[in-house]
């Protein structure tokens, strides 16, 4: 972007009309590092949303809910950061008025803001690429049911005796495919279930009314987990739109009040309001 500089009539000094890219960098990458630090705090404690243990489907609707407020709050937390960090450290713009130096130092929140999020994107590529590439499975018969239903595929195919070194992958593949069609409005096929049947039978041994039975209760397992991963996947997607909305806001807000606070100008009423009652509580007798 070209930097057009423009005089002060008073003071005769040079100053930017645009975007300064240090400070946009520099609260960019601590909103980033704050971002980072906050949602690894959440993975380690367990708020989440989604995992490829089979126990997180049996998680309450309560916690995907707290998961989801907690990324939003710190998105707040991280954009407002870097906004603060961006505005306290803006070079300050002369000879303007009060409401375009608050223009100048929120759109610089924006660009914080803008940037925090394409490197966030960035990052989490890069480590969703990693996770695959150690995770995934050598074979390239595999399925995109293998991440959500891996633990029914295992009980599907599970037998007490087995010989070593049995390759499964593509019996495993092609069962995934099927039990994916549990979650449609008419379920698994009579032919895929009668093929999923007989598939079992040959491949553990076992008598053809209890593959039926482990049949049977493999589909409504994975019926179940696929609807409570669809609902997970719309609170996910839900509360990451929220939080970058509210991000944005919040790295405006945070850029201006930084400018404030570079410029020695008292905070607007609504950010001053919570600490006046704050003094006035611990002033109480």
């Amino acid at each position: 972007m070209t930097v057009e500089l423009v005089t002060s009539p008073e003071l005769g000094v040079d100053e930017p009309r645009y975007l300064q890219w240090t400070p946009v960098i520099a609260g960019a990458f601590a909103a980033t590092a704050l971002s980072l630090i906050l949602v690894t705090f959440a993975a380690t404690v367990g708020l989440g949303v989604s995992s490829t243990a089979p126990t997180w489907r049996d998680a309450s609707v309560a916690l995907w809910l707290l998961s989801g407020f907690y990324l939003i709050l710190q998105a707040v937390l991280s954009f407002g950061f870097g906004g603060y960090l961006a505005g306290r450290i803006r070079r300050p713009t002369l000879a303007a008025e009060p409401e375009e130096v608050e223009t100048r130092d929120g759109l610089h929140g924006l660009a914080v803001w803008a940037l925090a999020v394409m490197l966030g994107a960035a990052l989490a590529a890069l480590i969703g690429a990693a996770t695959l590439s150690r995770s995934s499975p050598s074979s390239a018969n595999t399925s995109a049911a293998e991440p959500v239903l891996s633990y029914e595929l295992d009980r599907l195919f599970r037998a007490p005796r087995r010989p070593p070194n049995v390759d499964l992958s593509s019996e495993r593949a092609e069962a995934g495919r099927i039990l994916l069609t549990a979650s449609g409005h008419n379920g698994v096929s009579t032919d895929d279930r009668t093929y999923l049947i007989q598939q079992v039978a040959a491949v553990t041994g076992l008598a053809p009314a209890d593959a039926e039975r482990r049949v049977d209760s493999v589909i409504a397992n994975a019926k179940t987990a696929l609807t409570r991963s669809r609902r997970s996947t719309i609170i996910l997607a839900f509360s990451l739109a929220a939080s970058l909305l509210l991000g944005a806001a919040a790295a405006w807000a945070g850029a201006v009040a930084g400018g404030r606070h570079r410029d020695g100008a008292p905070l607007p009423e609504w950010m001053t309001h919570s600490n006046r009652w704050e003094r006035r509580r611990m002033m109480a007798p």
